[in-house]
C-alpha cells in the first residue's frame, strides 16, 4: 500500500501499517519532507516500544524496513492495492492529487482519503474510479485511539467498502462503519465544535487557553483541555479548516495565525503550541 503524505497523521498511519506486518511507501512531495518524516518514524519507534503491548524488543524498530519513502508518486503507487491519502486539508489540492493519481496508480488500486472534515463526494469525481474510492479516517495517536471511520459515497462499491472494514482491523484498527456521507464524521462532527467553542473563548478573551483547559479537565475527568488537544493535532490542520468556514470561523483562523501559527508555534510536532514542550535548560 501507499501512504500519500508525511505528516503527524499520515507518519503514524503508515507506520502502524508497516508494523502491523505490511510493506508500506510512505510518499511526499520533497526530500525535505522525507527528512521530516525519518524523524517522525524514528519518535514513533520510540513511542512504540514504551505504550505499544509487544512492540520492544525490535519489533518496532523492524517495521521501519517495511517502509519505503519516495518523492515520486508514480513510483510510489505503481503497484498499490490501496492509497491512503492523508495531504493538507484543502479540497483543491487533494482534487489535484486524485486527478494525477487516476492516471498513475494501476485499475485494482483502492483510494481512501483520511479527510477530516471533505465529504468524499466533494473528491469522487476527480478519482476516475468513484467505486473504488471512500472515506478512511483515523484518530491522531492511532496506536492508542485506534478508531478507523469508514464512510463510501453513493457510488462506493459495498464489497470495497467491506474490504476497507477489513483491513482496518488487520492493522489494529476498530472499525466505525458511517452509514451515509457526513462531514466530519463521528469523531470529528464532535470534536471540531467543541474546538471552535474553545478557541471563541480564548480569542473573544473571556478566558485564557490555560485556564479553559482547566475547566475541562477540572469539571468533566477528561485527560486534556481543548487547547492540548490542538497541540497533538496540530495547529495547521484546524486553521485549515476554520479558514475556509463562515465569517465567525475565519476570523478564527486568523487569531489562530496571527498568534500562533505565524511565530511557529504549530503544537507539539514543533515543541511549542498553546503550551511549550521544549526541554528546561
Amino acid at each position: 500500500m501507499a501512504v500519500l503524505g508525511t505528516g503527524v497523521l499520515g507518519s503514524q498511519i503508515a507506520f502502524q501499517t508497516a508494523f502491523s506486518g505490511f510493506a508500506v511507501t510512505s510518499y511526499d512531495i520533497s526530500e525535505e519532507a522525507l527528512t521530516h518524516a525519518r524523524e517522525r518514524f524514528a519518535g514513533l519507534v520510540q513511542t512504540y516500544e514504551k505504550d505499544v503491548p509487544g512492540a520492544a524488543g525490535g519489533k518496532a524498530a523492524h517495521a521501519l524496513k517495511r517502509i519505503t519513502l519516495s518523492s515520486d508518486l508514480a513510483a510510489a503507487v505503481a503497484d498499490a492495492d490501496l492509497v491512503i491519502e492523508a495531504v493538507p486539508e484543502v479540497l483543491k489540492i487533494k482534487q489535484a492529487l486524485y486527478a494525477n493519481l487516476a492516471h498513475l496508480a494501476p485499475e485494482k488500486t483502492i483510494f481512501a482519503t483520511n479527510s477530516s472534515t471533505l465529504l468524499p463526494s466533494d473528491l469522487k469525481s476527480s478519482t476516475g474510479r468513484p467505486d473504488r474510492f471512500l472515506a478512511l479516517h483515523f484518530a491522531n495517536s492511532i496506536w492508542k485511539f485506534n478508531t478507523a471511520e469508514v464512510m463510501g459515497t453513493d457510488e462506493t462499491d459495498p464489497a470495497v467498502f467491506d474490504r476497507l472494514i477489513e483491513f482496518a482491523s488487520a492493522i489494529g484498527m476498530v472499525p466505525i462503519p458511517v452509514h451515509k456521507e457526513k462531514a466530519g464524521y463521528v469523531l470529528n462532527s464532535l470534536l471540531v465544535p467543541f474546538l471552535n467553542a474553545a478557541a471563541s473563548l480564548a480569542a473573544g478573551g473571556y478566558a485564557d487557553p490555560h485556564d479553559i483547559d482547566k475547566v475541562w479537565r477540572i469539571a468533566t475527568g477528561a485527560p486534556m483541555g481543548p487547547f492540548q488537544i490542538y497541540d497533538v493535532v496540530g495547529l495547521t490542520t484546524p486553521y485549515n479548516i476554520l479558514l475556509h468556514g463562515d465569517e465567525h470561523a475565519r476570523s478564527l483562523a486568523a487569531w489562530l495565525k496571527e498568534n500562533y501559527i505565524d511565530s511557529g508555534k504549530l503544537g507539539i510536532a514543533t515543541g511549542e503550541g498553546f503550551y511549550s514542550y521544549k526541554p528546561a535548560d
